[in-house]
C-alpha cells in the first residue's frame, strides 16, 4: 500500500485533526452563546420561519424535522464534547474509522446550523470549516499512515483558498492593483483589533510593501504546494507567517487560524523536525504504520473521486473573469470557492443604537448601547475576539454599509431592546438601562476614523466620529409594530 500512504506527513495529520477540531469547539461554543437570541424560537430571524419557506433539499438540516431551543443546546454541547475528544487525540488512538466517525458527526451537526443560519452564518469561513472537517474525517487514526489522496485534497483546498483570495483582489478593487488598499483597510475592516490603529498609522510606503507581499503570497506562493517536500513546506511556512500577521492586524473570526492549520498539511515531518530542532525540541521517530483496512481504502478513494468531480466548479470560478467570492456550489458546502475583500471601503460608517426612558424623544437624553467588538465609545481600545466570531457585531458592520438584508433582523433587534430581552442584551457589552426597558430607541449613523498620534495625545481618544444623521428615528413599541 505504499502508493496510498503518506508516511512522511504524520505530524501534519496531527496538526490537521486537532486544529480543525479546536475550531469546531469555537463554532459550537458560539452556537451555545449566540444561536438562540439570533435564530431561536424568539430569535431575530427564527429558524421555524426559515424552514417553513425553504425546503430541506435546498438547506439540509436536522432542524427541518425538529426544532426547539433545547435541541440547539443539545447540538451545541454534543459538538463541543466530541470536538474536545478530538483535540485531546482520543479517537485517533482507535481504529482508522473512529476519528472519521467523530468528524462526520461534527460536520453533520454544524451543517445543520449553517444551513438555517441565514445572514448570521453567511460567511466563507463557515463553508471552510465544513469542507475542512469533512476532509480530515478521512485521514485515519494513528495506527495507519495518512492517506496521500486526502492530504492532496487538503493541499488543493489551501491552493483554492489562497489563490482565490489573491485573484478576487487583483480582479476587484483597483486599490489592490495600485498597492494603496492598506491606506484604508485597517481602519475600515469589519472589526478592528487592539493593534489595528497602529497598523493603520504605519508609513504609507510600508503599506504598499505589505500589499505587494500579500500579492506574492496569494498569487505566486500557492503554486509551491504542487511540489511536495521542502518546496511545499517552505510555501506553507510563508502562508503561516502571513496569516499570523493578519491575526495581529484585525479580527477575522477563525479564518486566519484555520488557514494556518490547513497550511500545515503541506509541511512534511522532516521539515517539522528541522524547524523544531532549532528551538531544542527533538521529536521521536513515528511508529511503524499498519496497512489500512481494504474498506477504509475503498471509502477514501470514493471520497477522493467525489471531491475531484466537485472541483470542476471552483476551478472554473478561479479561471472566470466574473469570479464569485465565498461561493458554495452544493448544499453540503463541499469543494467551495473562497476569497475576501475584493473591494475596499474608503470610509467607515457605524450604526450607534441609543435608547432613552424620557417620555418626549425630541428633548430626551439618549444613552448608547455598547457592542462587544464593533467600535462605539471613541476611547475604548478595540478587543481581540478572533478566533471567536461575534455574529451580531459583524451584522452591524454590513448594516452600516447599507445592506438591505440586515434590516430583516435589525427591526426585531430594536424591538428586543424595547422589551429589555435578557438573551439579546447578553450579546452586548453594556446595557445603559441595567436590564430595564427604555421608552424609545433609535439608530444613529456616524462616520468613524482613527485618531492621529497628535489627536490621541490631545484627547485620549482612539477614534474621531462625525454625525452622519439618523438611520432609524425614535421608535417605541407602537411605532415599531407599524414598521413591521
Amino acid at each position: 500500500m505504499e502508493w496510498f500512504d503518506a508516511e512522511g506527513y504524520t505530524i501534519a495529520r496531527e496538526v490537521l485533526q486537532r486544529g480543525v477540531a479546536a475550531v469546531f469547539v469555537l463554532g459550537f461554543v458560539a452556537v451555545l452563546h449566540q444561536f438562540r437570541p439570533l435564530l431561536g424560537e424568539r430569535g431575530l430571524l427564527p429558524v421555524p420561519a426559515f424552514t417553513a419557506r425553504v425546503p430541506f433539499r435546498a438547506a439540509p438540516s436536522l432542524f427541518h424535522r425538529w426544532f426547539s431551543d433545547r435541541l440547539v443546546v443539545l447540538v451545541g454541547w454534543v459538538g463541543v464534547v466530541v470536538a474536545l475528544t478530538l483535540v485531546a487525540g482520543l479517537p485517533q488512538q482507535g481504529p482508522p474509522w473512529l476519528p472519521g466517525l467523530a468528524f462526520l458527526l461534527l460536520f453533520a451537526l454544524y451543517l445543520s446550523v449553517v444551513n438555517v443560519g441565514q445572514v448570521f452564518y453567511g460567511f466563507g469561513w463557515e463553508s471552510l470549516l465544513l469542507e475542512a472537517g469533512f476532509l480530515v474525517a478521512f485521514l485515519g487514526s494513528d495506527r495507519i499512515a495518512p492517506p496521500v489522496t486526502v492530504l492532496a485534497l487538503v493541499w488543493w483546498l489551501v491552493f483554492r483558498l489562497e489563490l482565490g483570495a489573491g485573484l478576487i483582489k487583483w480582479r476587484g478593487d483597483h486599490a489592490w492593483r495600485d498597492l494603496t488598499a492598506l491606506y484604508y483597510h485597517h481602519e475600515t475592516q469589519p472589526m478592528p483589533g487592539p493593534l489595528s490603529r497602529l497598523f493603520h498609522l504605519l508609513p504609507r510606503p510600508l503599506h504598499r510593501v505589505e500589499v505587494l507581499a500579500n500579492h506574492v503570497t496569494q498569487l505566486v506562493v500557492p503554486f509551491g504546494l504542487l511540489v511536495p517536500g521542502p518546496v511545499a513546506s517552505t510555501a506553507a511556512a510563508v502562508m503561516v507567517v502571513t496569516q499570523l500577521w493578519l491575526v495581529l492586524s484585525g479580527n477575522f473570526a477563525w479564518l486566519n487560524w484555520l488557514t494556518v492549520v490547513l497550511a500545515c498539511a503541506a509541511i512534511d515531518d522532516a521539515s517539522w523536525r528541522w524547524a523544531l530542532g532549532l528551538v531544542g525540541v527533538d521529536l521521536p521517530p513515528a511508529a511503524p504504520a499498519a496497512d489500512p483496512p481494504v474498506g477504509f481504502v475503498v471509502v477514501v478513494l470514493a471520497v477522493t473521486a467525489l471531491c475531484v468531480w466537485l472541483s470542476r466548479h471552483p476551478l472554473r470560478n478561479l479561471l472566470s473573469r466574473r469570479q464569485a467570492m465565498n461561493a458554495s456550489f452544493n448544499v453540503w458546502h463541499l469543494v467551495n470557492a473562497y476569497g475576501a475583500f475584493g473591494s475596499i471601503t474608503r470610509r467607515r460608517s457605524e450604526v450607534v443604537v441609543e435608547g432613552t426612558r424620557d417620555p418626549d424623544p425630541a428633548s430626551a437624553t439618549w444613552l448608547e448601547y455598547e457592542f462587544r467588538g464593533k467600535p462605539g465609545d471613541v476611547r475604548r481600545l478595540p478587543r481581540q475576539y478572533a478566533p471567536y466570531h461575534l455574529r451580531l457585531d459583524w451584522g452591524m458592520w454590513f448594516l452600516a454599509l447599507g445592506s438591505s438584508a440586515q434590516l430583516r433582523w435589525f427591526v426585531p433587534f430594536l424591538g428586543r431592546l424595547l422589551e429589555a430581552d435578557r438573551p439579546t442584551l447578553r450579546l452586548l457589552a453594556h446595557d445603559p438601562f441595567d436590564g430595564e426597558p427604555p421608552r424609545w430607541v433609535r439608530a444613529h449613523l456616524y462616520r468613524y476614523r482613527f485618531t492621529t498620534r497628535a489627536e490621541r495625545r490631545a484627547t485620549g481618544a482612539r477614534w474621531v466620529r462625525e454625525d452622519d444623521g439618523l438611520m432609524v428615528d425614535a421608535v417605541d413599541r407602537a411605532r415599531l409594530a407599524r414598521m413591521r
